[in-house]
């Protein structure tokens, strides 16, 4: 029985390894001829009206800069509708809204401060701003997240490319505060890989986008169309763009357009984040997980299976293959004082020790992990460095070994909601920092 698991194990891991390597090869042969394009900032055949919504719970040290950033932007101050929400705040979040539209903003500007008491958390508030947005597109930017001054004009101009077909566009995220500590640091590891690899690859590959939670825009109507977001979901960023590509459009990818939010500083801050995003994305995949055996479309298909994958059983197998690893370790340590010590994952038949297979799988992954890393940094001038090595290989084994532990601890909580009948929509709020 060890045997027949751990072979089910190792073949589950090169696939992985497989489907890592694949993903790299498009981010690598979308982003060569960008390199050497010179990006411009002309004009748009037309600039159609954006509804510009941020949504904001207990945001009074963050928010002023990003309502800064977004009256700044580089497009038409006649062509925004800008809907700022206090979103069940405790805090001085709608009276910070207030001053800063008063000092900054210009006469032929349509902002708006509302205040909001109502459920259904982020998604409750883009319903909200739905019913009285007037723009040809709502755009998204959380109350941390501060967009670069030509984000909006790369989203919208990506969007005019195929007005018909892109039904959504999206940008790139950066971490504002990624040199605070080590923590920062990793998760701007994580960020860029995420933004430049696995999404730039999967776009490359299949034209598959998938909206994140801040920096995109998306056609009011068609949201109308479909039901709008889903209340109280952890992670409506992922909920929607299932609902798109069920309708068989597309999310575009705007790789030019770039938002700078902030990251959780602590342990504590970043685990629950996490936490909420796993469990989100966990309802998602088992919400959809049907569509893989009825008529949708394919890239509903291959996105569930992506999921399903990540989060189930690449997790599963890359627990128990370190599990099984560590046992037959132990062994053998064992076995320099006591030689009759059996090893506990052995090929006996064969005599090979299965123990060389899975460090051989292990330093594999290392040596993965740590060149989607580098070659994320790389795209960008002056950010793959030394430094960047040393800390890849460092929070292989500190940094991403505790996202493993947020799965299990996620994939548990969700059950157990099911079980229960828990309320699994509600979330601990992200601690912010003044920077």
């Amino acid at each position: 029985m060890s045997e027949v698991l751990t072979i089910l194990t190792l073949t589950s891991i090169w696939i992985s390894l497989l489907m890592g390597l694949l993903t790299l090869s498009g981010a690598v042969s979308f982003w060569l001829p960008k390199s050497r394009q010179k990006i411009t900032v002309g004009s748009l055949p037309y600039y159609p009206l954006i509804t510009l919504v941020v949504p904001a719970h207990n945001e009074e040290l963050v928010i002023k800069q990003t309502i800064s950033a977004i009256l700044n932007l580089n497009y038409p101050h006649n062509k925004l509708e800008i809907l700022l929400y206090a979103d069940n705040c405790t805090d001085e979040t709608a009276e910070m809204m207030r001053k800063t539209v008063l000092e900054e903003s210009v006469h032929d500007q349509k902002i708006r401060v509302v205040e909001r008491s109502g459920n259904g958390g982020k998604a409750g508030v883009l319903n909200d701003a739905l019913k009285i947005a007037t723009g040809k597109y709502i755009g998204v930017y959380d109350a941390d997240a501060v967009p670069e001054k030509n984000a909006l004009y790369f989203l919208v101009k990506k969007i005019l490319e195929k007005p018909n077909r892109y039904k959504a566009v999206f940008g790139r995220n950066k971490t504002r505060n990624a040199q605070h500590n080590f923590l920062t640091k990793c998760i701007n590891q994580e960020i860029v890989v995420t933004q430049r690899i696995q999404h730039v690859g999967i776009w490359q590959l299949f034209r598959i986008g998938r909206i994140p939670g801040t920096n995109f825009i998306i056609e009011t109507d068609y949201v109308k169309k479909i039901g709008g977001w889903t209340n109280g979901a952890l992670t409506e960023d992922t909920d929607i763009s299932f609902k798109i590509m069920q309708e068989g459009m597309l999310i575009a990818l705007a790789y030019s357009s770039e938002a700078f939010q902030q990251e959780p500083e602590r342990i504590k801050d970043y685990y629950f984040q996490r936490l909420r995003w796993a469990k989100g994305n966990y309802q998602v995949v088992m919400a959809n997980f049907k569509h893989l055996f009825d008529k949708s479309n394919w890239r509903v298909k291959l996105e569930v299976f992506y999921y399903s994958c990540t989060f189930f059983w690449f997790n599963a197998a890359i627990v128990l293959s370190d599990a099984f690893l560590i046992s037959n370790l132990v062994a053998l340590l064992i076995q320099l004082w006591r030689p009759e010590t059996a090893i506990p994952f052995d090929f006996y038949s064969s005599n090979i020790m299965i123990t060389q297979l899975l460090l051989f799988n292990w330093l594999l992954m290392i040596l993965l992990y740590v060149l989607q890393i580098n070659t994320a940094m790389a795209t960008q001038y002056g950010q793959a460095t030394t430094e960047q090595i040393w800390l890849s290989l460092i929070s292989y084994f500190t940094y991403s070994q505790l996202f493993i532990v947020i799965s299990i601890h996620a994939i548990i909580s969700v059950l157990l909601d099911t079980v229960f009948h828990r309320d699994g929509s509600k979330w601990i709020k992200t601690k912010r920092f003044m920077d």
